[in-house]
């Protein structure tokens, strides 16, 4: 089952809960059943946005140094291309 962050703005918390991809949350009462977590001070009926968390693309330009692909030159470790050992 995939993961989903959920904000509730009344009270700033981030809460990461699973359930099906048809289901949706949206009041903290729901989330908190949801995640198992006492709802605190917060009121049940409080509502809560879903996050556009997970799954996203990611450049690798934008994770800094790493190795190189294949394509720009040696990477596999073991393989045809001989990069670490």
């Amino acid at each position: 089952m995939p993961t989903y962050d959920y904000l509730c703005e009344s009270n700033g918390r981030v809460v990461e809960v699973k359930h099906r991809m048809s289901e949706s949350l949206s009041t903290w009462g729901e989330l908190c059943r949801q995640a198992g977590i006492d709802s605190g001070d917060t009121p049940q009926d409080a509502p809560v946005q879903r996050l556009a968390t997970g799954g996203q693309v990611v450049k690798s330009s934008s994770l800094g140094e790493s190795a190189p692909s294949c394509a720009a030159g040696p990477c596999c470790g073991g393989g045809m291309c001989g990069f670490g050992g």
